[in-house]
């Protein structure tokens, strides 16, 4: 009988396993527009008899260190509005896993995965990897996310060092559910920030075949951030271009003129009555040097008054 009730049960679970490819993508989809929907009008929501918040169409999960501070940690808030679940250290995911020992990066190859059994996130601290324990958060489906620029507010700006969310929001995004991304972000003022900052590089990632396509097309990124500013540094019409530091008061087209300018001009159109002072000084100033030059002085004055 034991026997008989243990092969039941593998043969139940073995159904289970055959039953979830069945779900397709296009009925996946709806379920995303519908949760979309809910997310932009909760009153319509309420009207239609669901008070509650808007529930994802697949599973979201994380494993939670308590590394982060409770009050800006993303993956907690979005565990209080009950979006995310939390796993306990030895608990397995069956779905996609986002993790530092994952050994090859999200793609659009992972659509189906997704849609059929989610996705988990690791809440750690960034500054404490070496003491986290990756090998109690079990997985079948491990990933890397590629190279993202973070929006949240502790490390904007800064390159593969995302929340979270944001995590999450990069993963739908680059399978082809941007709709999710857009439900999670929507519950931070500053979510929209990270699809603004990385829009270019999300649309290239989503767009390739596999996670080879993907590691390509990051690497072809990277080499032209490094070439473009050189490029742009460079200009032959601005004289501080390349210099690490330039004067931004300094007059683009002129610079100051030399201190004995205005006597160039003087001489080239004297002011009235100068004319007969400018031959006699000429003249005058070939035989007689030093009293030239206080001629010279003179018409100066002269002009000046």
């Amino acid at each position: 009988m034991g026997r008989k009730r243990a092969a039941r049960g593998r043969g139940a679970e073995g159904g289970r396993a055959r039953q979830i490819p069945s779900r397709s993508l296009e009925a996946f989809a709806e379920e995303v527009g519908a949760a979309l929907r809910a997310s932009v009008e909760p009153e319509a929501a309420e009207g239609a008899g669901d008070p509650g918040p808007a529930t994802l169409p697949c599973a979201l999960a994380m494993w939670e260190l308590g590394h982060c501070d409770p009050r800006r940690c993303t993956g907690r808030k979005l565990a209080r509005l009950g979006l995310v679940r939390c796993l306990r250290l030895g608990q397995r995911f069956g779905g996609l896993v986002l993790s530092p020992v994952g050994q090859q990066c999200v793609s659009p190859a992972d659509r189906q995965l997704v849609a059929q059994s989610g996705v988990a996130v690791i809440d750690c601290s960034w500054a404490r990897l070496d003491e986290t324990p990756f090998g109690k958060m079990r997985g079948s489906h491990l990933r890397l996310l590629p190279y993202l620029v973070a929006a949240n507010p502790v490390n904007y700006g800064r390159p593969c060092r995302l929340s979270c969310v944001e995590a999450f929001a990069a993963t739908f995004c680059i399978v082809g559910f941007p709709d999710l991304a857009v439900i999670l972000l929507r519950k931070f003022k500053w979510g929209k920030a990270f699809l603004d900052l990385n829009r270019q590089l999300l649309d290239k990632y989503a767009a390739c075949g596999g996670p080879e396509e993907v590691l390509q097309a990051e690497q072809e990124f990277l080499v032209s951030a490094k070439e473009t500013p050189q490029e742009e540094e460079i200009d032959p019409f601005d004289v501080d271009s390349g210099r690490e530091f330039g004067n931004p008061n300094r007059p683009v087209a002129s610079t100051r003129l030399p201190s004995d300018t205005d006597d160039s001009n003087a001489s080239e159109d004297p002011g009235p009555g100068a004319e007969d002072g400018g031959a006699i000084s000429s003249s005058e100033e070939e035989q007689t040097p030093g009293r030239g030059a206080e001629v010279w002085k003179g018409i100066k004055k002269r002009q000046r008054d």
